[in-house]
């Protein structure tokens, strides 16, 4: 069985299972070993064993580990899905038995760029909005790369799911951003606009989110990324204006935009949300995502060498804390793409951090 190790820098240790796994109805199995590092805080080191169980890391910020067929492969040959109404009928008909729903919400705003380190490169993401219910999720399958991904399973409006496995797999299908074993990183970004990303062309179809979840599974590059992309047809969720920032661990990142049906990327290390493709819509979007991009590119001109710390400043930096709008900073994710590592501090808590590895332990 593979173990995930999980290491969490707290101040004091609140770890609770919630949910039963569908195939044993017993509570998660979590051990746990503490240790403390050199700062004086504690290192929690979690062992998470069932595959599809679900472990409350705190209030609004969750875990679980998925190893299997989640039959990705078989939505792709399909056709893929035009619309979220359409990824559920797959999973319904496929995986979760009688469901109905929808996937997204609304508009959010986002920050992330590409950073070097001393040894290879970063990729930081904060995740814009109100509190809401975060699932990190680390998934493995034959098919694909295993991944780390990030769902608001408040997106997830899904009558009939009785199971953390079904919520699981549901996620897996919902990711907003993460980062695959080969450093492949994505995260979905919102414009502020009126022009819905729906392409109708003879492609097969992708939604944003499953768009994610094509990189992650499939994509070792910044080009590959960009080849798979241009192989669908682009429909955003609930008619929102999106672009995605994807980054490789050769420290290429890009904006990936859709406008009058087609796909334009545009080299940037960092991503906000305003378009980046050159013509009449260049620079549209918010003035305060504009600020958030001008703090990031300054960061970045001035530091040196980044390493996992001071990418997380850098998300700090830009958190919704400095700005009187209603939204919180959620999440700010920290990719290592050398290794395999991501720290995630949750809801603007900058001296709480847990630290997930892909890379698990086979036994």
């Amino acid at each position: 069985m593979r173990k995930e190790m999980i290491t969490a820098v707290v101040c004091t240790l609140m770890l609770t299972a919630c949910g039963n796994s569908p195939e044993s109805g017993n509570s998660s199995s979590v051990t746990t070993d503490i240790q403390t590092d050199s700062s004086g805080a504690e290192t929690v080191k979690i062992e998470e064993t069932v595959s599809g169980d679900i472990t409350e890391l705190e209030s609004g910020l969750s875990y679980a580990e998925f190893e299997g067929d989640y039959r990705f492969d078989k939505f792709l040959s399909e056709g893929g899905a035009e619309s979220d109404m359409s990824v559920i009928a797959f999973l319904s008909k496929n995986m979760l038995g009688d469901i109905t729903g929808s996937f997204g919400g609304d508009n959010f705003g986002c920050s992330a760029f590409s950073a070097k380190g001393e040894n290879g490169y970063y990729f930081g993401r904060n995740f814009d909005w109100y509190n809401c219910d975060a699932l990190v999720v680390i998934s493995h399958h034959d098919s694909g790369y295993s991944s780390i991904c990030t769902t608001n399973t408040n997106f997830i409006g899904i009558d009939g799911l009785l199971s953390d496995k079904s919520l699981v797999t549901a996620a897996i299908y919902a990711p907003l951003d993460g980062m695959n074993e080969k450093g492949l990183c994505v995260s979905v970004n919102m414009i502020e606009d009126n022009e819905a990303v729906d392409q109708n062309t003879d492609k097969p179809d992708i939604t944003t989110t499953t768009a994610v979840r094509l990189l992650l599974d499939k994509a070792a590059t910044v080009d590959e990324a960009i080849q798979l992309l241009g192989q669908y047809d682009m429909h955003a969720s609930k008619g929102m204006t999106v672009h995605f920032a994807v980054a490789d661990n050769s420290g290429k990142c890009v904006a990936v935009e859709y406008l009058n049906d087609e796909m334009i990327v545009t080299d940037t290390p960092v991503v906000t949300n305003f378009y980046f493709a050159e013509g009449e819509k260049n620079g549209k979007g918010t003035q305060q995502s504009h600020e958030r991009y001008d703090i990031l590119m300054k960061t970045i001109s001035d530091t040196e060498s980044f390493d996992s710390e001071s990418v997380m400043s850098a998300l700090e930096s830009v958190s919704k804390h400095h700005y009187n709008d209603g939204e919180t900073t959620e999440w700010s994710a920290v990719f290592d793409q050398k290794t395999g590592e991501a720290v995630y501090c949750h809801r603007e808590n900058y001296d709480k951090k847990y630290t997930f590895s892909i890379n698990g332990q086979e036994e």
